[in-house]
């Protein structure tokens, strides 16, 4: 039955018949793999079985990467049936849930195997937003050292809402020459020597 619910949802998605039904997750991810990252997360989030869905997303994300397994998933002249048998046993093995296996035959079926990575990072991305996780990415010249890490979670916290998690992500890149560049949620804030010694360059050409 979840196999048949599953399908139907992911179906009902590619016709845009009822996307009123669906249990919406906190964020929209767009495309292909959004549309089918949301049909699993409101399965998955009716049966109450979230985490452990991400946790066989996971699983399934190293099966791809292997040479082995991904010669016969994403090669186009084997059969569906084949590929959706290869996930399957090997997931089986681990004991992934019903919503999990059903969701890859949906895949095979419908010839969308080769989206699978896009689909896992889709899902991974809700499920951050499920949990008010909030990802920020600073990218500095050099490496940051403890004190400054520190003070800087200090300062991004500010930029969150109640019940929000900071998830920080850093960088170095020597070719920003200096300051940082933070991107997190919907604000984007370039602060780099770079940039500064670019608008400067700019400014005295246009004098």
């Amino acid at each position: 039955m979840a196999g048949i619910g599953l399908g139907l949802q992911v179906r009902q998605f590619s016709t845009s018949v009822v996307r009123s039904k669906l249990m919406k997750p906190p964020i929209t991810v767009y495309g292909v793999e959004g549309r089918y990252a949301t049909a699993l997360f409101s399965a998955a989030s009716k049966q109450k079985k979230l985490d452990q869905v991400e946790q066989d997303l996971g699983r399934l994300s190293a099966l791809i990467k292997d040479p082995k397994v991904s010669s016969i998933v994403m090669n186009p002249h084997v059969k569906r049936t084949l590929k959706q048998k290869t996930l399957t046993d090997a997931l089986s093995q681990v004991k992934a849930t019903p919503i999990t296996l059903n969701f890859i035959g949906v895949l095979a079926e419908n010839g969308r195997l080769p989206v699978t990575a896009d689909v896992i990072g889709a899902y991974t991305m809700m499920m951050k937003a499920h949990r008010g996780e909030v990802t920020c990415s600073v990218t500095t010249a050099q490496a940051l050292d403890e004190a400054s890490l520190a003070d800087l979670k200090v300062a991004l916290n500010g930029f969150l809402a109640k019940g929000q998690t900071i998830n920080l992500v850093t960088k170095s890149d020597p070719s920003i020459l200096g300051g940082m560049i933070v991107s997190i949620g919907d604000n984007y804030v370039d602060m780099s020597t770079k940039t500064k010694v670019q608008k400067l360059t700019k400014l005295i050409r246009n004098t």
